[in-house]
C-alpha cells in the first residue's frame, strides 16, 4: 500500500511516523511538502518537496506512483491544496482523508473578535489597539501594509517579503511556544492586540492564554471549510487507524 501525505504540519509528521514505523506491513509512506519553509522538519519515510501543478498534476502523480490512499494533512488554512486534493482524488479514484486538528474554542475572559479573512482582520485593528502582535505567518502581510498608524510585531519561521507594514519588527521563531515565553513577548513589546488564525493545536495556543491573562483583545481569523464530502480525522492516531482499516 502506498500512502501520500500532503504535509508540513506537526500532525503530518506524527502520522508519517505512525504509518512508517508502526503501520501495517508493506506500507510505503511518501510525504509531500510545499517548500515554503527554508529548512522544514522532515518526517519519516520518503519526502518530496514542491507543488504538483494543480489538481490535474496531483491526479497524474497519484496514478503514476500507484497511490492507494491520499491524506490531506496540510495546515488548516492551506485551502487551495485541500480543494485540489479533493478534485485529484476523485479524478484518480483514490480514497481521501483530511487530517484536521480541532479549532480553538474561547474560554472565560477571552476577548475574541472573529474575522472571515485577513482583510477583515486588518479592518478591525484600528478600533482595538495600536501595537499588534501578528501571528498569521509571513504570507498575506499585504492585507496589513496600509495600516501606517499601527506598529506590528510579526512572528514567522522565515523572513517575510514585501509588501509589509511600514512600522514592523520581525521575530523569527518556530513553535511550540510556552506560556511564560508568550507572556514575555507581550510585556517586552507592549502588545495591546493579537491577531491569529484559528489553526488549533497546542503548539501555538499559549499566546491565547497570555492574551487572556493580560486582557488583550484577539482577532481570530476563521479557518476555511474542508471540501464537501471529504472524511475528516481529528488526530494522527485516528487517521492511522482508518488507514489500517483500509489496509485490512
Amino acid at each position: 500500500m502506498h500512502i501520500l501525505i500532503l504535509g508540513g504540519t506537526g500532525e503530518a509528521r506524527r502520522l508519517a511516523g505512525l504509518l512508517h514505523d508502526d503501520g501495517p506491513a508493506g506500507v510505503r509512506v511518501t510525504s509531500s511538502l510545499a517548500g515554503r519553509v527554508a529548512a522544514p522538519r522532515l518526517p519519516p519515510g520518503e519526502v518530496r518537496i514542491g507543488g504538483f501543478g494543480g489538481a490535474d498534476g496531483l491526479a497524474a502523480w497519484l496514478r503514476t506512483h500507484a497511490v492507494d490512499v491520499l491524506i490531506d494533512a496540510t495546515h488548516p488554512f492551506a485551502g487551495t491544496i485541500s480543494f485540489n486534493a479533493a478534485a485529484a482524488a476523485a479524478e484518480a479514484h483514490v480514497p481521501l482523508l483530511a487530517l484536521r486538528r480541532p479549532g480553538w474554542v474561547p474560554g472565560d475572559g477571552d476577548r475574541w473578535h472573529p474575522a472571515g479573512s485577513l482583510d477583515e482582520a486588518a479592518a478591525l485593528l484600528p478600533g482595538l489597539g495600536r501595537r499588534v502582535f501578528l501571528t498569521t505567518g509571513r504570507m498575506g502581510l499585504a492585507a496589513f501594509a496600509h495600516l501606517d498608524d499601527l506598529w506590528f510585531l510579526m512572528r514567522s519561521v522565515d523572513a517575510p517579503e514585501p509588501p509589509c507594514p511600514a512600522r514592523m519588527e520581525v521575530l523569527l521563531d518556530r513553535g511550540p511556544f510556552t506560556l511564560d515565553g508568550e507572556r514575555e513577548v507581550l510585556r517586552t513589546h507592549r502588545v495591546d492586540v493579537l491577531v491569529t488564525k484559528d489553526s488549533g493545536g497546542a503548539a501555538t495556543a499559549p499566546k491565547l492564554a497570555a492574551a487572556r491573562e493580560a486582557g488583550i483583545p484577539v482577532v481570530v481569523v476563521r479557518r476555511p471549510p474542508v471540501p464537501h464530502g471529504v472524511a475528516v480525522a481529528a488526530t494522527p492516531e485516528e487517521a492511522a487507524a482508518r488507514v489500517r482499516q483500509l489496509s485490512g
